[in-house]
């Protein structure tokens, strides 16, 4: 018999599952596989170092850009460690927005993570599906901050402006005729709150169909079903935080173990898997959609009754605002010490944490009393899951990988960093 060796097979980074920038090197004995050694620094930005050379407010824009698809979440830590070494808490009407675009965040995280998700697996329409939502809320980041993506919304003490009175309208073209896009428009006559609120009336359908596609499938239970198994106990022993974790059974959510902002005042249930593979974690990413949906619901109704300030009055830390500035001498000092040099945190350190869409996202600031950061480290969930990898796809096959790749809903900004 001639010896039967074990080969080496380089999965990615070109290969379409491989998200773009993970390097997978797979050893291989013929379709099984008994290790794999994951690449990562493809994308690295060096996103902690550059903040150290600037100041504290000008770094906000660098966390939309970690996980590109949860982009005011990775804000929320950041700006909640500035806010909690400074001693400062933003307004209620603040914390109720934030709030509300956190969970509109984990939504449309979710919704590209089924995308990408079914289509590596090889069914095509959850794509389409999921992109037809992440447009509606995409417009929602663009009323509020003139941004799809990268919104660099939050600020230490609030954000950046108020809720919008209006929505943007589509346009007659050559595209589309008069009619369509009164259609189009219809739902955008109000403000940005009747505008989500009429989606958070229809998304529920949506996640329906979903999972009139996928849920009882039988292609899809193959394919995800005893796939990728973490058991509870070694589910924390790597670090696994968000839906990784409570696929696993372990019910654990920070909005709920340790509240922040206003998530204490919210009704809304942890979904939790009971098997810990691939189809469990999906199940609970489908109900955590739902759950959102609900919190959206609570805060869109808050913030109709109450008005209230959306920034602190504090003009050493949050800017005066234009009409102001341009008539008194005083705030027109404020705004440029502000956007020349920042402010200056007190020394100390603090990190503050996130239940961010795929899990535990922190940031823990040093500080040396300048006004930028002596030290800045980025706790991202991605990072624990991904050096899960080798565990969770041994003795599996060569197609499994790309099944596990998607359950753990790598993006490789905030892994890299």
């Amino acid at each position: 018999m001639p010896e039967i060796r074990n080969y080496t097979l380089n999965f990615g980074p070109q290969h379409p599952a491989a998200h773009g920038v993970l390097r997978l090197v797979l050893e291989m004995d013929g379709e099984v596989i008994q290790r794999a050694d994951p690449h990562v620094g493809l994308l690295h930005r060096a996103t902690e170092k550059l903040a150290e050379s600037k100041p504290y407010n000008q770094s906000i824009g660098y966390m939309d850009r970690l996980d590109y698809v949860s982009m005011m979440c990775n804000e929320h830590g950041y700006v909640l460690a500035i806010e909690k070494l400074l001693g400062v808490e933003c307004p209620e009407r603040a914390q109720y927005i934030r709030v509300m675009f956190d969970e509109v965040t984990r939504i449309l995280n979710h919704l590209l993570w089924i995308g990408a998700h079914a289509l590596d697996v090889g069914a095509m329409t959850m794509f389409l599906y999921a992109f037809r939502e992440r447009e509606d809320l995409m417009d929602c980041y663009e009323a509020v901050s003139g941004a799809r993506l990268h919104a660099t919304y939050y600020r230490p003490g609030g954000v950046a402006r108020d809720l919008p009175e209006t929505m943007p309208q589509y346009k007659a073209s050559k595209w589309h005729s008069e009619r369509e896009v009164r259609k189009l428009n219809e739902n955008r006559q109000g403000s940005l709150l009747d505008f989500l609120e009429d989606f958070t009336r229809r998304f529920p359908t949506y996640v329906d169909e979903y999972e009139t596609l996928l849920t009882d499938n039988r292609i899809w239970k193959q394919r995800t079903v005893d796939i990728g198994i973490v058991t509870p106990e070694r589910a924390l022993q790597l670090g696994f935080t968000g839906p990784m974790l409570r696929g696993s059974g372990v019910e654990w959510d920070l909005r709920k173990k340790q509240p922040y902002e206003v998530y204490d005042h919210m009704d809304f249930d942890i979904p939790v898997g009971t098997n810990g593979d691939c189809y469990d974690r999906y199940l609970c990413r489908m109900e955590e959609m739902r759950q959102s949906n609900r919190i959206i619901k609570q805060c869109i109704d808050w913030l109709r009754e109450n008005e209230g300030e959306v920034l602190l009055e504090d003009h050493k830390i949050s800017p005066p605002d234009r009409e102001t500035m341009k008539a008194d001498m005083e705030s027109l000092i404020h705004h440029f010490k502000l956007f020349t040099e920042g402010f200056c945190l007190p020394e100390g350190e603090a990190y503050a944490a996130v239940e961010h869409p795929k899990g535990e996202f922190g940031a823990y600031i040093v500080s040396d009393g300048a006004n930028k950061p002596y030290r800045l480290k980025i706790r991202a969930p991605g990072f624990a899951h991904l050096s899960a990898l080798n565990e969770m796809s041994k003795g599996h096959m060569l197609a499994d990988v790309v099944a596990i790749i998607g359950t753990q809903d790598i993006v490789f900004g905030e892994v890299d960093r």
